[in-house]
């Protein structure tokens, strides 16, 4: 990993401060005296599934008693704005940090600065390299092949295990997705599911993974099947689909939920979704920083867990929840 760029450009962010980023903006002497101060850092602000983190993460901190510090990069894609925001979360010296890294290995610095300063590090949504329990305190998020083998399962039954289908991946560098992008991959295989297209990144944007999807619709057209592994590509993908006439007409299982998503699966033009539970996920990344600042032993590996969502289930009382 080349870091030179990165530094030149934390280095700009930095000298425009809050300009870089969504959410609060740390300031030395900011919070309530006595309270300890957990800065959450997401990969965006902008997607459903964050501002979900960002609500279980304030009732987890209104729970446990401590300020909750929220701030992170506008776009899913621009690691160097989410390193500054972590750097300036260290400057004014919060009690912890909670991070959803971008990049499995450009965070690793910052996260080793904070180690430098006593400053407990949980790592939640995607994974970063290194050991949890050692090189970070806990490590919370779904599992993430897991959720990638059931959709690969799911579709492998929708097509009874033949066919073409086509995988749009998220970003290169994006552990979370990499990982259900894998699982996928492999239960579709396995069941007999012939992979046509799987080396196509449709990027940080629902706008941008609409632009990929319709540069693939002759795949598409010549396939049965399709799986997007995240928020923004199964919305980007379902306008493509939308737009080129064949939504509904290809089976198609995605992974998160939003408004327009979880339409699409009432009204037949997505098959299935792979939900998180990302309040949930929140929630518990503040209170495992509650219980390091109170000494206590954590675990390393949280498991959030992760749904198949079909139309038949998806106003059932356990479901419905992690649909809103």
């Amino acid at each position: 990993m080349n870091f030179r760029w990165l530094s030149l450009a934390v280095a700009t962010c930095l000298a425009v401060t809050t300009a870089c980023s969504g959410g609060e903006a740390p300031s030395a002497g900011s919070g309530t005296p006595g309270k300890p101060r957990f800065a959450v850092v997401p990969k965006g602000t902008t997607h459903v599934f964050w501002k979900a983190v960002e609500a279980g993460a304030r009732q987890g901190g209104e729970a446990a008693g401590v300020e909750v510090l929220w701030k992170g990069p506008l776009q899913e894609n621009d690691r160097a704005q989410q390193i500054a925001v972590v750097q300036q979360f260290l400057a004014d010296g919060v009690d912890g940090l909670a991070l959803a890294p971008l990049d499995h290995a450009a965070l690793v610095p910052v996260v080793a600065q904070a180690r430098a300063r006593n400053i407990p590090v949980v790592v939640f949504d995607s994974d970063l390299d290194g050991k949890p329990g050692v090189d970070f305190a806990s490590f919370v998020a779904t599992d993430n092949a897991a959720g990638g083998r059931l959709a690969g399962a799911e579709l492998a039954r929708l097509l009874d295990g033949k066919g073409k289908v086509v995988l749009l991946r998220y970003q290169v560098g994006s552990a979370s997705t990499e990982a259900r992008e894998q699982g996928f991959l492999e239960a579709a295989r396995a069941a007999g599911l012939e992979v046509t297209v799987d080396n196509r990144f449709a990027g940080a944007t629902v706008g941008e993974a609409k632009t990929t999807a319709l540069n693939l619709l002759d795949e598409l057209k010549a396939a049965q099947g399709v799986f997007c592994s995240n928020e923004p590509t199964t919305a980007g993908m379902l306008l493509a689909l939308e737009q080129a006439g064949l939504a509904g007409k290809l089976r198609f299982v995605g992974f998160d939920a939003s408004p327009p998503i979880v339409a699409a699966l009432s009204a037949g033009k997505l098959d299935a979704i792979v939900v998180q539970d990302p309040r949930k996920m929140g929630r518990l990344s503040v209170e495992l920083l509650a219980k390091l600042k109170r000494g206590e032993p954590v675990d390393p590996l949280v498991d959030t867990g992760a749904v198949l969502v079909t139309k038949d289930n998806m106003s059932s009382p356990d479901v419905a929840p992690l649909l809103q």
